[in-house]
């Protein structure tokens, strides 16, 4: 995958404005769930939950921005999984990219307090896992779009309940990356703690790349 690939796929998604609607949902649903003066383990659990659904939606629509005809010339000129992954990770990097600006922001207007508001919790090292849930979202939430979207799925209403479904279940379910991270983020804030958060962003670098390397190749042979 070449700079040159990269760099056309997040145009064809600036220029698009089809990111905003996933971004702006976001922004509403973080306005709602974080609030000055909360916890700051709490409220970076939040914005990194929420996240992922972003993540999803825009590697979708990253995917699809292109018509068949222009994706053809595009698969033409390189490979057709170097295109696919191309799409791929310019959505990645554009939840990314909302996920950072998301956390500076929540680490800045919450409380460095645990959540009863009895243990003092250093900011620096809340706002360090809350960028690394951010990432771990963002990745799982690329793993879920690739996995819901063209070649593996083709229809677009089945894609979109597809979506719907493995959101929920990777933050619901035992052993998702996107879960332990939350789910740490939360307990930390309980004992008044910053969790390590090192193994569950591994396991979603791993998740990520397994469904991103399935969705190319099916895209090299469809």
């Amino acid at each position: 995958m070449s700079a040159a690939l990269l760099a056309y796929q997040a145009d064809l998604l600036l220029r698009s404005q089809r990111w905003l609607a996933p971004v702006l949902l976001y922004a509403a649903f973080a306005a709602v769930g974080v609030q000055a003066g909360q916890p700051v383990l709490d409220s970076v659990a939040y914005g990194a939950a929420a996240l992922l659904p972003v993540g999803a939606w825009l590697v979708r629509i990253c995917v699809t921005n292109e018509p068949p005809a222009a994706r053809g010339c595009t698969a033409a000129a390189t490979t057709p999984g170097r295109a696919h992954l191309a799409s791929l990770t310019a959505g990645f990097l554009a939840t990314a990219v909302v996920g950072v600006v998301a956390t500076a922001v929540v680490v800045l207007i919450s409380d460095g307090v645990s959540t009863d508001h009895q243990v003092r919790v250093a900011k620096w090292s809340a706002a360090g896992a809350g960028l690394l849930a951010a990432l771990v979202c963002a990745l799982v939430g690329a793993a879920v779009g690739a996995v819901t979207t063209w070649p593996v799925v083709r229809g677009t209403g089945l894609g979109v309940a597809g979506l719907v479904l493995c959101t929920l279940a990777a933050l619901v379910a035992p052993g998702s990356p996107a879960k332990a991270v939350v789910s740490g983020l939360v307990t930390g804030s309980q004992d008044g703690a910053v969790p390590v958060l090192f193994l569950p962003f591994g396991g979603a670098v791993v998740v990520a790349g397994l469904c991103a390397a399935a969705s190319c190749a099916l895209a090299s042979r469809r």
